[in-house]
C-alpha cells in the first residue's frame, strides 16, 4: 500500500495539480456554477407541479383552472431553457478574470458569438399534417438550453482567447483621458469584439456548405453524443468516481477537478431527463448517471460516501480523537461537506483508510446503477436538488418516489459495512496511542 501511495504522489499529484490550476477547466466549472441558482429555482417549480400527493392535481385544477400546470411551468422554461446563454457569459467572464482583462466585455462578446453560431430557425408542424416546416426568425430552445452547452463552452473559450490576445497586443481603440471609464472600456472591446464576430461568422458560412450545416450539429455529432454516451454509462461513472477518490487521497479537490470535465456532460444528461419528466412524470427516463446521481446517491456525506464513517465514529469510536472528529464532522456531514473527515482523521495519504474511501463509492455506483437500470429504484427526474440537501430528503425530491430514499439507505448501509472494519483498526491504533501518551504523562508526573 505504501508503494501505491508513493505512486500517487509521484505520478498522479503533479498531473492533477496542473489540471486543477488549468484556467479553462476552472472557468468552465465556475461558469456552470453561475447557472445553478437559476436551475435550482426552476426545479422548485417543477417539484410543485409534480407533487406525488393523491388528489393534488384535482385540487390545483379546481383552485387555479385546468391550465394551472402549464402556467406553473413558465419559470421552468425561463431558467432551464437559457442554460447555454448563462454559461456562455459565465465561462467567458471567469476566464477573462483569470487573464486580468475586462470580464464584462468578454462575457458580452461570448454571448454574441454564441447567438451568431445559432441558426435562427425553429421547426413547426401544421395542425392536421405530419410535415415539419422550418421557420426562420426564432431561436431554437434546444440550442440555448442544455443541448447548446458544448457550443457555448467552446465559443466562450475561443472568443475570450481572441479578445485577450488582441488586447495584449494593444490593438485597441483608446479614448482620451476624461472619458467616463465605462465608455472607454466599451471602446477597448470594439476591435476584439469585431474580430470574434468575423471569425465565428466566417466559420458558420463554411459549416453551412458542409453536411453538418451548423456549429451545433458538428459539435453534437463529434463531441456531445460520444461524451454523453461515455459519461452516462456505468463504466464512465466508475472511472469518474475512481479519479475523484484518487485525487482526494492526495489532498486535491477531486470533485472540483473531475467536475470541470464531467460537469457539462452530467448537466446535459440531467436536463434530458427533466424535459421528459416535465412532459410526462410517468414516462421512462433515458439517463441514470446525471449530476444528481453522483451528488445524491454516491457522495452521501461528501466524496467517498463518508457519512457512514462519521456515524461510525459518533456511535462506536473509543478513542477520544475519533469521538471528537465524529462530533465535529456530523453537522457538516449531514449536508454532504466532509473536509473535517478527509483532513481530520486523516484520510489523505492514509494507506489504511484510502482503501474503503475508494471501495465504498465505487460499490455504491455499481449498486445504484443496477437498481435504477432494473427498475428497482426510480431514476433522477432532472430536478436540480442542491448537493447540500440532507440524505433521504434529497432522494425523494430528486425522484419523487420513495424508492429514491430506500436506495440511499441501502447505499449508506453498504458504505457503513465497508468502512467499519477499517474504522475499527484505526480506532484501536488511536486508542493505543492515547493510552501510551497517558502512561507517559503519568510516569513523568
Amino acid at each position: 500500500m505504501n508503494r501505491f501511495i508513493q505512486a500517487l504522489e509521484k505520478y498522479l499529484m503533479p498531473v492533477a495539480g496542473r489540471v486543477a490550476e488549468q484556467k479553462h477547466l476552472q472557468s468552465i466549472r465556475d461558469g456552470i456554477i453561475l447557472a445553478m441558482p437559476m436551475i435550482i429555482i426552476g426545479s422548485l417549480f417543477l417539484i410543485l407541479g409534480n407533487l406525488p400527493i393523491p388528489g393534488y392535481n384535482d385540487f390545483m385544477s379546481g383552485l387555479f383552472g385546468e391550465q394551472w400546470l402549464e402556467k406553473l411551468m413558465y419559470p421552468v422554461g425561463a431558467t432551464f431553457d437559457i442554460m447555454a446563454l448563462i454559461v456562455s457569459f459565465g465561462v467567458a467572464y471567469r476566464l477573462a478574470e483569470k487573464y486580468h482583462v475586462e470580464p464584462l466585455s468578454a462575457g458580452a462578446i461570448s454571448l454574441a458569438a454564441f447567438l451568431l453560431a445559432t441558426p435562427y430557425e425553429v421547426t413547426f408542424t401544421p395542425e392536421g399534417t405530419n410535415e415539419t416546416i422550418m421557420v426562420g426568425g426564432g431561436i431554437p430552445i434546444q440550442w440555448v438550453g442544455s443541448e447548446g452547452l458544448f457550443v457555448a463552452l467552446i465559443l466562450a473559450i475561443l472568443s475570450t482567447e481572441i479578445y485577450r490576445k488582441i488586447i495584449e497586443k494593444n490593438i485597441v481603440i483608446r479614448l482620451p483621458e476624461g472619458v467616463p471609464p465605462a465608455v472607454a472600456k466599451s471602446f477597448i472591446a470594439l476591435i476584439p469584439g469585431f474580430a470574434v464576430v468575423c471569425v465565428v461568422w466566417l466559420v458558420r458560412l463554411l459549416l453551412e456548405i458542409t453536411p453538418f450545416e451548423s456549429y451545433h450539429q458538428i459539435v453534437s455529432t463529434l463531441l456531445h453524443q460520444p461524451l454523453s454516451l461515455l459519461g452516462g454509462s456505468l463504466a464512465g461513472a466508475l472511472i469518474a468516481v475512481l479519479l475523484i477518490q484518487l485525487l482526494w487521497s492526495t489532498g486535491l479537490h477531486g470533485a472540483a477537478i473531475v467536475g470541470g470535465v464531467m460537469g457539462p456532460i452530467w448537466l446535459s444528461l440531467m436536463d434530458q431527463n427533466r424535459r421528459i419528466f416535465q412532459a410526462d412524470p410517468n414516462a421512462e427516463l433515458p439517463n441514470i448517471v446525471t449530476a444528481q446521481f453522483i451528488d445524491l446517491w454516491v457522495h452521501i456525506g461528501g466524496s467517498g460516501t463518508t457519512l457512514a464513517l462519521v456515524i461510525a465514529m459518533v456511535l462506536r469510536a473509543k478513542s477520544k480523537q475519533l469521538k471528537n472528529i465524529g462530533r465535529l464532522a456530523i453537522g457538516p456531514g449531514v449536508f454532504n461537506i466532509n473536509e473535517p473527515v478527509i483532513f481530520g482523521m486523516p484520510i489523505v495519504m492514509n494507506p489504511l483508510l484510502i482503501i474503503p474511501f475508494i471501495l465504498a463509492p465505487t460499490a455504491v455506483v455499481a449498486v445504484s446503477y443496477l437498481a435504477m437500470s432494473t427498475g428497482l429504484a426510480a431514476k433522477p427526474s432532472g430536478v436540480a436538488v442542491p448537493w447540500t440537501t440532507p440524505l433521504f430528503v434529497s432522494g425523494y425530491l430528486a425522484t419523487g418516489k420513495i424508492s429514491g430514499m430506500v436506495l440511499q439507505l441501502v447505499n449508506f448501509v453498504i458504505a457503513f459495512a465497508i468502512y467499519y472494519p477499517f474504522f475499527k483498526i484505526w480506532d484501536k491504533q488511536k486508542l493505543q496511542e492515547e493510552n501510551q501518551s497517558d502512561q507517559s504523562t503519568q510516569h513523568v508526573a
